[in-house]
């Protein structure tokens, strides 16, 4: 199969480009595969696709830009010139950029691939039925809220011509299909990234770092978590580093440096910046505990996934998909309440105090991510795009007679 993935891919910078660094690199592996084809944004840097597997050959066109109008012709241009047999698409709603003519015209693409009869896959990683537009950094205004819901339910019905849209819970299939009446829509598990082998769990001397990773200031924010461990400090004598890990979210320029300077008097606070690729498992490996500083939740986690991967105790909100995870996937971890210091202070001082707790919800965590690899996933993949063929062949065969 000659496999096109249309994809933000490291070292963009934009959503999603670590997940489909991850897909690649179980796609090229896997013998039905005889050529991957990186449909990509622009880059300064060269694209990531040095590996040391073998594997099948990779050809990358870097054919969109964030925020671009032209998307739709630039990326309908190389499907034309490359001539894939299938075509997966790695999207969530601002996938190709937050001005919402941009953001609408590229989502438009699995609809183009319809027309032209390839076989295409859709892996939609948020729902905006599942979205709060307001802390997820859309807008707060109400009537801007509604022209958003009907915006996004039009743009929804697009993404659903898709051959088959691939989601990661099973609460998002059982939205599309009661809302919109399809039956095209799939779930296949975020899966794992890397799955190392079971750590031995020590952590290094030193202060217990308390970690958290991601793109900040909409819905991520951690001025709650600073405070927080600031109170374990005080009531436990305990030496807590907070370590905040990645950059700002595209929305909220700024966010950090300011957080930076606001809370410069907290002792042991320590702001990472971007986090390349080989980083990851350090980074993880010597943290204590991960936290989710979220006030809501737009997705399947890939933190989550990545911190079980490394064995890690996990601190949550208690809302929204992150706790529908621990149900459906068997992770564990403390929750707390969105909006309560004191409840995530509560909840860290839980596992930084017992370590017997922290040891077993580590180990636990580690299970669960162990139970979807990322080749797993890649295989599910290939299978639906067959499925997908079987059908259309089985429709032309029946069309003829």
């Amino acid at each position: 199969m000659k496999l096109a993935i249309v994809t933000a891919y490291p070292p963009s910078k934009v959503t999603l480009n670590e997940y489909a660094y991850h897909l690649v690199k179980q796609f090229r592996k896997n013998e039905k595969v005889t050529e991957l084809i990186l449909l990509t944004d622009k880059t300064e840097g060269a694209k990531d696709i040095e590996f040391t597997e073998a594997g099948c050959k990779i050809t990358v066109k870097e054919c969109w830009s964030f925020n671009s109008y032209k998307n739709i012709v630039s990326v309908t241009k190389a499907i034309n010139q490359t001539k894939p047999d299938s075509v997966l698409f790695n999207l969530q709603f601002m996938k190709f950029g937050d001005k919402k003519i941009a953001a609408a015209l590229g989502l438009m693409l699995p609809f183009v691939c319809k027309l032209k009869k390839i076989p295409n896959i859709v892996l939609l990683h948020n729902i905006l039925e599942e979205v709060d537009l307001g802390s997820a950094g859309f807008t707060s205004n109400k009537l801007m809220q509604k022209i958003y819901g009907f915006i996004g339910t039009s743009l929804t019905k697009l993404i659903l011509q898709a051959d088959t849209v691939a989601v990661t819970m099973q609460k998002y299939v059982d939205i599309l299909e009661d809302k919109y009446g399809v039956k095209n829509v799939k779930l296949i598990p975020h899966g794992t990234f890397e799955i190392p082998e079971e750590p031995d769990y020590k952590l290094p001397e030193g202060p217990l770092q308390i970690m958290t990773f991601g793109k900040f200031g909409t819905y991520k924010k951690v001025e709650g978590m600073i405070e927080a461990v600031a109170l374990v400090r005080a009531s436990t004598g305990l030496n807590l580093e907070v370590v905040i890990a990645g950059t700002d979210n595209p929305n909220v320029p700024g966010y950090l440096a300011k957080v930076q300077e606001d809370y410069k008097h907290i002792p042991q606070v320590r702001f990472t910046g971007y986090v390349e690729e080989y980083e990851v498992p350090i980074l993880f490996n010597e943290s204590a505990v991960v936290v989710f500083p979220y006030t809501s939740t737009t997705g399947s986690s890939g933190v989550l996934h990545q911190a079980g991967s490394y064995g890690k105790a996990v601190v949550m909100p208690d809302l929204g998909d992150l706790a529908l995870l621990v149900q459906d996937e068997g992770y564990r971890g403390e929750f707390f309440e969105p909006t309560s210091i004191e409840s995530l202070a509560k909840a860290i001082e839980a596992i930084v105090t017992n370590n017997a707790y922290r040891l077993e919800l580590s180990k636990t965590n580690y299970k669960a991510a162990t139970a979807h690899p990322m080749s797993q996933i890649a295989e599910l993949y290939l299978e639906t795009f067959n499925t997908i063929k079987e059908k259309k062949s089985t429709r032309l065969a029946t069309a003829s007679v």
